[in-house]
């Protein structure tokens, strides 16, 4: 029900463990007024990838290629950069046609990002989704020079995607700072 790092405690020891669970349910129920919670593994340092995708009301679902988002502050993202730099090629292309199978067996319609942590050994596991577009998508527009507001509007309208899978290249690179003040 959350976001923004809300929740989320480290545990190293199974002692601490219960202790941790409520600690979190009373910090969500506070700031998101639902308590429940859930356990994922803990990936020291991971690198965090985003893909975006688009999907029509026809049943397709393409990517966007993904962003890195993992120089954070709080939990919160402060750059943003598309293609993620230094990502392997294999590895990029799983995560992209990851991100697609999902939304394809959700029926996805808009724009929406699928989330994943990468570990420094290369294995990735999916982190959440986002059925929203983003603030960072102007990253994602700069290197496939596509415009997801106006394919969102399109979308719908009932359009179909005005673009195929095949059709989408990633092209240079773009950079995105948020400020916090």
């Amino acid at each position: 029900a959350g976001g923004g790092g809300k929740g989320m405690r480290v545990v190293d020891d199974v002692d601490a463990l219960i202790e941790a669970v409520a600690s979190c349910r009373r910090e969500a129920a506070s700031a998101f007024a639902d308590d429940r919670v859930f356990l994922e593994r803990f990936l020291p340092q991971p690198r965090h990838v985003e893909v975006q995708i688009i999907g029509d009301q026809h049943g397709e679902v393409v990517h966007l290629f993904e962003r890195e988002c993992s120089v954070q502050r709080r939990h919160q993202k402060v750059i943003e950069e598309a293609p993620a730099p230094g990502l392997d090629p294999l590895l990029r292309a799983e995560l992209c046609e990851s991100a697609v199978r999902a939304g394809k067996a959700l029926g996805y319609v808009g724009a929406g990002t699928v989330e994943f942590v990468v570990g420094a050994d290369g294995s990735a596991a999916f982190l959440e989704g986002n059925t929203r577009i983003q603030v960072e998508h102007p990253v994602t527009e700069a290197v496939t020079g596509l415009d997801i507001v106006r394919m969102q509007l399109l979308i719908a309208q009932g359009h179909p995607l005005p673009v195929h899978q095949e059709d989408i290249a990633c092209r240079g690179h773009a950079v995105e700072a948020r400020l916090y003040a």
